[in-house]
C-alpha cells in the first residue's frame, strides 16, 4: 500500500472468531519467555526507495521452552498479573453523571484538534439534537480508581444494534478531549466511547502508575450486555497512552475484534538493549521521579526504567512485551499507525513484533487482516492520514 506515500507492511492477517477469557483455573504453570525470530528479511516499497529490515536471528532465550505462547495461554498469563493487582472485586454496575463542563487536562500544552477533526462524518445536523449523550461511572473494582467515568454518544433515532468503537486519550488529556472523534464515529451509526484513563481527568487526584487494561476488560463486559450494542462487532483505538492502551486491552481481551493503536506500540526490551527510553520516560517523567526518588538514584537511569516497566505491568519488558502480545491479536483485523522518526515508538523496536505479526496472520490465512503503516518524516503525531486510515479501517470490518 502507499496511500499517502506511506511505508506499509500491508501483509495481511486473520480475522476470525472471538473468543471469551478462559478461566484462570486452568492457568498454565510453566513460563515460557522465550523470543523467537525468524531468519530473512523483507523491504517496505515507498516510491523508489525501500527500507529493508536487517535479517533476523534468533535471540536469547528468555526461560524454560523454546515453545512459543499461545494466545490463550498469554491471556491466561496476562489475566493472572492483573488479579494480583486489583483492589477488591465489585459486582459491574453503573452511576449516572454529569457532563464534565471543564475537563481537568493536566499541564500546559496546546495541541490542535485537526487530525480529529478530519474523521468523516455523516451531516446529521446539528449533534447535539442529532446525538444523544450518555455520562456515567462504570465501576471496575473496589477504591477510588476503580470508578471510571465514560462517555458515549450515538445516534438519537437509530433503534437496532450497533457497531461499537471505544477511543483511547493520550497522556494528560481526557475523555472530552476525544469528541470530534466520537461526534464523527457516532454521526456514522456507531456506538462511541471514551473513558478517563486511571488518573486523568475526572480520575486525576493524584499521578501515579497507570493500570489500565483491566478497565477495558470491564468496559467489554459492559458493552456487550448493552441491548445497543453488536456484541460481535467491538473495535478499540487510542492515540499514544490510548494507543498502548488499546494494544494491551486487544490483547488480553478477544472481545475487542477491531484494533487500530496510534502511535502506541513500542519495543520496551528492545528500547532498553538500544538506550532508547529516553523519550518514551520524557513522556511521562513524574513517574520515573517518583521511582527514581524510591531507589534512590541520583538520576533516571536504566536500572529505573526497567523498575517502572515492571511495577506497571510484570513483564512489560519480557514476556508481555510487543513481540509476544502483538501477534496474539491475530486473527482480528489489526491496524498500526505510527510515525517513521518517532522517538517514542522507535521503529528500530517494531521490526522484531511485527515480523513475527506477520507471520501469525499468514498462519490464519488472513494476511489482509493486518496492516502497519509507518509515515515518512512523521514523529510522535496522530496525523490526519492516521485519523483517515483509521476511520476506513473500522468501516471495513465493522460495518
Amino acid at each position: 500500500m502507499q496511500a499517502f506515500g506511506f511505508l506499509s507492511f500491508s501483509k495481511s492477517l486473520p480475522g476470525g472468531t472471538v473468543r471469551t477469557i478462559a478461566s484462570l483455573s486452568s492457568f498454565t504453570a510453566g513460563r515460557r519467555f522465550c523470543r523467537i525470530l525468524r531468519p530473512g528479511s523483507f523491504s517496505l516499497p515507498f516510491g523508489s526507495r525501500s527500507l529493508l529490515l536487517p535479517k533476523l536471528a534468533l535471540l536469547v532465550c528468555l526461560a524454560h521452552t523454546m515453545e512459543a505462547l499461545s494466545p490463550e495461554s498469554f491471556r491466561m498469563d496476562f489475566m493472572e498479573v492483573l488479579l494480583t493487582r486489583r483492589t477488591g472485586e465489585v459486582p459491574l454496575h453503573v452511576e449516572r453523571a454529569a457532563p464534565v463542563t471543564d475537563p481537568n487536562y493536566q499541564g500546559s500544552f496546546q495541541f490542535p484538534r485537526v487530525a480529529m477533526e478530519s474523521c468523516p462524518r455523516k451531516d446529521v445536523g446539528d449533534p447535539k439534537i442529532a446525538l444523544v449523550e450518555e455520562n456515567f461511572y462504570l465501576f471496575t473494582e473496589a477504591g477510588e480508581q476503580g470508578k471510571m467515568p465514560v462517555l458515549v454518544l450515538k445516534l438519537r433515532d437509530k433503534t437496532e444494534k450497533m457497531p461499537a468503537i471505544v477511543i483511547l486519550h493520550s497522556s494528560y488529556k481526557t475523555k472530552e478531549w476525544v469528541r470530534p472523534l466520537l461526534e464523527a464515529y457516532a454521526s456514522r451509526g456507531y456506538v462511541a466511547v471514551a473513558v478517563d484513563a486511571r488518573y486523568h481527568g475526572e480520575r486525576a487526584k493524584t499521578l501515579t502508575y497507570y493500570r489500565d487494561v483491566w478497565d477495558l476488560i470491564k468496559l467489554a463486559d459492559y458493552l456487550t450486555q448493552r441491548v445497543d450494542v453488536n456484541s460481535s462487532k467491538i473495535g478499540i483505538t487510542g492515540e499514544s497512552l490510548g494507543g498502548m492502551h488499546a494494544w494491551f486491552a486487544a490483547a488480553a481481551d478477544s472481545r475487542y475484534s477491531v484494533v487500530v493503536p496510534i502511535i502506541g506500540i513500542q519495543g520496551f526490551h528492545w528500547a532498553l538493549e538500544n538506550d532508547k527510553w529516553q523519550a518514551r520516560v520524557d513522556s511521562i517523567k513524574p513517574v520515573f521521579e517518583e521511582a527514581r526518588v524510591d531507589l534512590g538514584k541520583p538520576s533516571i537511569d536504566r536500572g529505573v526504567v526497567e523498575k517502572v516497566w515492571d511495577r506497571i505491568a510484570p513483564g512489560l519488558a519480557h514476556q508481555f512485551d510487543a513481540p509476544d502480545s502483538v501477534p496474539v491479536i491475530a486473527p482480528r483485523p489489526l491496524l498500526i499507525l505510527n510515525g517513521q522518526d518517532d522517538p517514542r515508538c522507535p521503529i528500530g523496536g517494531l521490526q522484531d513484533p511485527i515480523s513475527r505479526t506477520i507471520k501469525a496472520y499468514e498462519d490464519a490465512k488472513l494476511p489482509h487482516n493486518f496492516k502497519f503503516i509507518a509515515q515518512p518524516g512523521i514523529e510522535h503525531l496522530m496525523t490526519v492520514e492516521m485519523v483517515i486510515e483509521a476511520s476506513n479501517w473500522f468501516d471495513k470490518f465493522l460495518n
